[in-house]
């Protein structure tokens, strides 16, 4: 059986900037074990195959999760650390919507980088990660083989994108540890609706800037109407903090509807909105497409709720159609300084199998990103004592 000091599961974003931070830093033998035959497939699809790394704002408030943790992390690799850190490996990201960092060309750029960065790591692609088991050492079991490790670093992901390998093992082994998890649930997806909202399926394809209240959180960005329901960026974030009950919609958040009291324009051509939404919202809140300067008050009452429109999702559109998954080991079970865990030495969590998540827009990347190097700073130090 084939010893190794570090054996880290999982050859995505976390996975290998861990594996690059180790061979940077230490000497230490590392292999990297995956079920898939090539590295980082979803970083690879993510962001319509240019991946989005990270976003100009970036702070705890944008993440779901244990806030010291996630501070921690970010403080120890910012998002200039990040960007820094791909430009000196010749990535130079582009800016889109004034907030989003992309890769120019292709996400391709972000993987040859850190798979540049990880060189002397073993790659053991296309087994199957079955169970982790003892300690000092740690036995992994493959579908093909067993290795041992001095330490494990758990970075198998979420359960979203089945077709691209991703599973719940990582959850599986911290439960066989003892650690308490938060099963995965889809989060950055889609929401489906009540028969009352169904008025909202014939407007597929149309989308404009839009503003969802859940909860305490306010987020602005474009919302989609689709054929099962509601998506677009705004409702993918939304959709985060959403488990049950009502949100609140802004349909027009940067108009002020009194500016259509001497109005003598139809509803459906003053308002700043696409005249077959408007058609269907009057239809749905019935109310008639007249001139603005002919409503009542009681109309309206009636027509500000194009700026405070309440309704109940039903659901999501699921797994499948999940950016990422919300849920992982739990926070508090893991050292906030190294992200190990506080059950058993040499065991560590980072990425998505941690129970934290970001907004749309980088932020789970950055969260990857970050973790992976909490983790390997930890390990080189502790290796060095």
């Amino acid at each position: 059986m084939k010893h190794y000091d570090v054996i880290i599961l999982g050859a995505g974003a976390s996975g290998l900037m861990c594996a690059a931070q180790l061979r940077e830093k230490s000497l230490l033998k590392v292999a990297i074990i995956d079920g898939n035959m090539k590295p980082a497939l979803k970083l690879k699809a993510s962001g319509g195959g240019k991946c989005n790394l990270t976003n100009v704002e970036v702070d705890a408030s944008h993440f779901l999760g244990e806030e010291t943790l996630v501070s921690n992390a970010l403080k120890v690799f910012s998002k200039e650390a990040l960007l820094h850190y791909f430009h000196n490996g010749g990535l130079r990201p582009v800016i889109r919507k004034e907030r989003y960092y992309f890769c120019p060309k292709s996400s391709d750029e972000v993987i040859s980088i850190l798979i540049g960065k990880s060189q002397g790591c073993e790659m053991i692609m296309g087994h199957k990660i079955v169970s982790v088991n003892g300690t000092s050492p740690f036995i992994v079991t493959t579908d093909k083989a067993k290795f041992s490790a001095s330490k494990v670093v758990v970075a198998t992901g979420g359960a979203s994108y089945k077709e691209l390998g991703a599973s719940d093992i990582g959850l599986k082994i911290a439960q066989e540890y003892g650690h308490t998890i938060v099963p995965f649930a889809p989060a950055l997806v889609g929401l489906t609706l009540q028969p009352k909202e169904f008025w909202m399926k014939e407007l597929s394809g149309i989308s404009f800037p839009a503003r969802i209240c859940v909860g305490q959180k306010v987020l602005d960005e474009d919302l989609l109407f689709a054929h099962k329901g509601i998506s677009g960026p705004v409702v993918l974030s939304a959709s985060l903090y959403w488990h049950r009950g009502e949100i609140a919609i802004n349909f027009c958040p940067n108009f002020d509807l009194t500016a259509l009291k001497n109005e003598k324009k139809l509803l459906s051509t003053a308002l700043p909105l696409p005249k077959r939404f408007i058609k269907a919202f009057l239809d749905a809140i019935a109310l008639e497409d007249k001139p603005c300067n002919r409503l009542n008050p009681e109309e309206y009452e009636k027509l500000a709720k194009l700026q405070s429109y309440t309704m109940a999702p039903s659901g999501t559109f699921g797994l499948s159609k999940a950016e990422v998954c919300r849920g992982g080991v739990a926070c508090d079970e893991l050292q906030s300084q190294t992200l190990q865990s506080v059950k058993i030495e040499g065991l560590y969590f980072i990425g998505e199998t941690v129970d934290v998540t970001g907004e749309l827009g980088g932020y789970n990347f950055q969260w990857a990103f970050s973790s992976a190097v909490v983790c390997a700073m930890s390990i080189v130090k502790n290796n060095f004592k």
